[in-house]
């Protein structure tokens, strides 16, 4: 998943992980969560769910640019 996400923002992408524990895995992006394998059934994303988070991070990096010009 991390490489789905390097592959839209390339340098512009920052990942961190964080160990948690029994589980736990959440997807921030500028401090909103945008999934959470807990609220999705304990379930771990599917290829079309991972291709909605890449969608939300290439609007993001969008918005960025946008607010740069």
């Amino acid at each position: 998943m991390a490489s789905e996400f390097f592959a839209e923002g390339g340098k512009d992408v920052a990942i961190k992980i964080t160990p948690g524990v029994a589980g736990i895995m959440q997807v921030y992006v500028d401090g909103d969560k945008i999934f959470d394998k807990k609220e999705e059934d304990g379930q771990m994303p599917t290829l079309p769910r991972v291709k909605e988070m890449r969608a939300i991070i290439r609007d993001r990096l969008g918005a960025l640019v946008a607010a740069d010009d």
